[in-house]
């Protein structure tokens, strides 16, 4: 039996470049796109609960362009077929939502609210307080701090209420307001909630998503199609039976980097070539309790999942790394590797080639990485060591000893240290990183170590 409460969702399929446009700018296409479908499936989530009461049913009113049957099967598969799902109409935001609540009230409704799915904010409670509100009053709006509305209901189709609205703009909930004043509309008012339109609301989404999964791995990439395959490999037998995220944000590799990443069935992102925006973008997308930051090149340790969880929860740590391997048996390199160990427990000094985890909380709190042309990770620890202790796990990960072998184990040690003197000298980073390409030229292909 169809409940006389009904509930109308727009959103629209995730397709990189036209979803969420106004977020590309910081996310890109394909990042935007995933925000698109983690904020749908969030929105479904919040009002599960009072679907299942049967205090309303829903309809999904999604974007449809000119493959409306492939369209439709798309939706089906990605939310479920057992979902009712209409195509919106042509035309603005007021046409649409004036077609979808006259097909509402025409197949019996008698009490129709319609949302998005860009308020993280908007759950179950809110729409029995809407549905009550019109209990009394003509209309009810739910006010969004951006000046529009995140929720409209009503109980009777008003299509003045749509018309003559300059959408997207700040003056919707005050346009529409006039204009129910104007034909004497009892209205009703929810509280304000804030909807993620621009790349400043990012912050609202990450205190209100759930987290999907105990760990998300973030792996930058460029141009590492030698590496990437056996990366991934690793990553799932390592993991066990544990569920984990793994993300891949790419900096425009020209080799095949990201056909063998999408052959993974991983998601890719698209981003600038630095590996700083490429992790910290990485982060806002990813959905785990913990970050794990890991290098392309980089194997990691049997059942690293429960060490992660294991390291954090230790009373007064805020982030974790593992022991260093380097593969290869160039004369020095153990050597190398008991300096790294002992530099990283005696002075809570890891690097980014160790894999750098903590929690997805602490990670927004600090900010993120630094935005530098190098040193993103070095700048990064000492950020987080006057927050709490860094711990090192009693495993290891195996590294490539590319680096060691291309330039030799005593001039990138030197090289190293040099980075290291010349960035607490004050060298700005930008000359730093130029300093860096010039000594190992091989570098200017992938993100500096």
């Amino acid at each position: 039996m169809i409940s006389p409460n009904r509930l109308l969702i727009f959103t629209r399929y995730p397709v990189p470049g036209q979803a969420k446009t106004r977020l590309i700018p910081a996310l890109g296409a394909e990042g935007s796109a995933l925000l698109q479908r983690q904020m749908t499936e969030h929105t479904l989530r919040q009002i599960e609960p009072l679907i299942q009461t049967d205090r309303c049913s829903a309809e999904i009113w999604y974007a449809a362009g000119a493959d409306a049957e492939n369209e439709l099967q798309q939706m089906r598969d990605w939310l479920g077929a057992e979902r009712q799902y209409l195509s919106q109409v042509e035309g603005d935001l007021g046409v649409k939502l004036t077609a979808a609540f006259q097909n509402a009230f025409k197949r019996g409704a008698e009490k129709v609210l319609a949302i998005g799915t860009d308020c993280p904010g908007l759950g179950s409670d809110r729409l029995k307080e809407a549905y009550q509100q019109l209990e009394s009053h003509d209309l009810v709006l739910g006010k969004a701090t951006d000046g529009g509305y995140y929720l409209i209901g009503m109980k009777r189709l008003i299509p003045e209420l749509f018309r003559d609205i300059t959408w997207g703009t700040s003056e919707v909930l005050r346009q529409t307001v006039a204009i129910a004043q104007s034909l004497n509309l009892s209205i009703a008012y929810l509280d304000e909630l804030s909807d993620i339109d621009y790349p400043e609301d990012l912050p609202i989404w990450h205190r209100a998503k759930e987290y999907k999964t105990p760990l998300s791995v973030i792996i930058p990439t460029v141009n590492e199609g030698r590496s990437i395959q056996a990366t991934l490999q690793n990553i799932q037998e390592a993991c066990g039976e544990e569920a984990i995220e793994v993300l891949v944000i790419d900096g425009k590799s020209e080799d095949d980097t990201i056909a063998q990443v999408q052959a993974a069935g991983i998601p890719v992102i698209s981003a600038p070539r630095n590996r700083a925006e490429q992790m910290n973008l990485g982060a806002q997308l990813a959905s785990g309790e913990n970050f794990l930051f890991l290098h392309a090149d980089t194997r990691l340790p049997a059942g690293f999942p429960a060490l992660v969880r294991q390291t954090l929860v230790q009373p007064g740590t805020i982030a974790g790394a593992f022991q260093l391997q380097i593969a290869g048996d160039l004369p020095g390199l153990r050597l190398v590797e008991w300096g790294v160990n002992r530099r990283s427990h005696l002075l809570q000094m890891p690097y980014g080639d160790q894999a750098i985890f903590l929690s997805a909380a602490a990670f927004y709190e600090l900010g993120g990485f630094p935005e530098l042309p190098i040193m993103e990770d070095f700048e990064m620890i000492l950020r987080l060591r006057q927050r709490g202790g860094i711990r090192i796990v009693p495993a290891a990960v195996k590294t490539s000893g590319r680096r060691w072998q291309r330039l030799g184990v005593l001039k990138t040690t030197l090289v190293n240290q040099a980075m290291i003197t010349g960035y607490f000298l004050g060298v700005p980073p930008d000359r730093l990183a130029r300093w860096y390409r010039g000594l190992d030229s091989a570098s200017r292909d992938r993100p500096i170590p």
